[in-house]
């Protein structure tokens, strides 16, 4: 349930206090919960995927239905006020703008002793990016997820965001369409997460390898805190929520 706060209320400092304090990510009951979704979607695939998303977003899909066409973004984009497009926009230029200032660069040379010595930086192969769209839609989302990795270098893409009673936002459609990325997934929670980890028939794996992909996820606590379980199953280290593991 949302918690409301209001600033002007005498309890609000101790309020304020408890919400940030909450251990919303060490649930003993949702871990079970996810641990269940991540071997239902690696046993099953895209048909737990599937049943998944009709039981948690009350959305009947296929394989074929899985993802947007290019016809729905174009006609969700089109929904875009403009101001709203030219506010997104301004923000892509920015983000853009910043991470090709903050892009490292290689360096090599000869010691001395006749050594060759340095260092190279390359990006990993792919990325899946999980937006949010359950209580609220973070188009912020995508921008600061793949816009980054866009600049470093990623070659695929893939964004996985919630679409709960089959309603999507224009503006994560746009937020896609101006990083770059042309394949969305309206799915959502742990589940959406397992698939781009793990890889179904139909959504390739981005993060089953470690050293070959990233899931960059930020959402709701089931779908941070797969990434926690399966940090430990493949040994990987980090926290996509925190851009790397």
């Amino acid at each position: 349930m949302p918690v409301f706060l209001d600033s002007r209320d005498g309890d609000f400092d101790a309020r304020f206090r408890s919400l940030l304090e909450m251990k919303r990510e060490d649930t003993p009951e949702v871990d079970d919960v996810v641990a269940g979704i991540i071997a239902d979607v690696r046993a099953r695939g895209d048909e737990a995927v599937i049943a998944l998303t009709e039981r948690f977003d009350r959305l009947a899909l296929t394989p074929e239905t899985m993802a947007f066409s290019a016809d729905e973004i174009a006609q969700a984009i089109e929904k875009v006020p403009a101001a709203e497009r030219r506010a997104l926009e301004l923000a892509a230029e920015r983000i853009r703008a910043y991470h090709v200032r903050q892009r490292p660069t290689d360096a090599q040379w000869t010691d001395p002793e006749g050594a060759t010595l340095g260092w190279r930086w390359t990006p990993v192969d792919a990325a899946g990016l999980y937006v949010p769209g359950g209580l609220a839609s973070y188009p912020s989302s995508v921008l600061m997820n793949a816009i980054p990795a866009q600049v470093a270098g990623v070659k695929r893409l893939v964004i996985c965001a919630p679409t709960p009673d089959g309603r999507a936002n224009p503006l994560v459609l746009l937020a896609a369409h101006l990083s770059g990325v042309d394949t969305i997934y309206r799915i959502g929670g742990a589940q959406a997460v397992a698939a781009m980890a793990y890889g179904t028939a139909t959504i390739s794996a981005g993060g089953h390898d470690h050293r070959a992909g990233q899931c960059l996820c930020g959402g709701c606590q089931a779908a941070c805190l797969w990434p926690c379980r399966h940090r430990h199953d493949r040994g990987a280290i980090g926290n996509p929520c925190h851009r790397g593991w």
